[in-house]
């Protein structure tokens, strides 16, 4: 039979223990996404493009077709577009396009942008130099900006066996309602009417 003194510091060290693990894991839970979004933007995971400097290596004979495609959340009274569809981006050489945000709303309205990269193998030869991508922009009513987005390819692209065959990829922009310098994915309320 045991000594009931010697269940107790038993009960007792399960119950630290476990403890313990409940506190672990609440931390890591609250680390997880900081965590994962400072790994895909390091890595070019899930088609996260990198973020860099101008490139000063030699630049490649070979072309990447880049795709730009632009969105705006439903509740943002924005127009969202790129001054062309796509551009033929020599591998290693800097290119610089620019997208045109106007808001079409009568009243000032702050979105952000969030983007990614498709297809998601990519993610990690596409490097941006200059990006407005997570950056709070408020525009007035009739409100028209131009933001440039300064990229490269980097021409390893063409000596990974996983992407060397691809011509082209798609990098894609939506803009949502910004609070406190976070997308907001639900619709906008519109002023003088009560949410639910």
């Amino acid at each position: 039979m045991t000594d009931p003194r010697t269940r107790q510091r038993q009960s007792r060290a399960t119950a630290l223990a476990c403890l313990g693990i409940v506190a672990g894991m609440t931390a890591l839970a609250f680390a997880f996404v900081p965590l994962y979004d400072l790994f895909c933007k390091a890595t070019g995971f899930d088609g996260t493009p990198r973020t860099g400097t101008s490139r000063t290596g030699p630049v490649s004979e070979d072309r990447m077709v880049v795709h730009f495609d632009t969105n705006v959340a439903p509740g943002l009274s924005w127009r969202f577009q790129s001054e062309t569809p796509r551009v033929e981006a020599q591998l290693g050489a800097t290119q610089t396009v620019f997208f045109r945000v106007t808001n079409t709303g009568t009243v000032p309205s702050t979105g952000i942008a969030t983007f990614n990269l498709q297809p998601a193998l990519t993610g990690s030869y596409f490097v941006k130099v200059q990006c407005f991508c997570f950056n709070e922009q408020t525009l007035k009513p009739g409100e028209t900006m131009d933001f440039p987005v300064v990229f490269y390819v980097e021409p390893g692209i063409k000596a990974d066996s996983n992407t060397r065959d691809l011509t082209e990829m798609t990098l894609s922009y939506t803009y949502f309602a910004s609070k406190n310098g976070q997308p907001q994915a639900a619709l906008a309320t519109p002023a003088g009417i009560k949410a639910n």
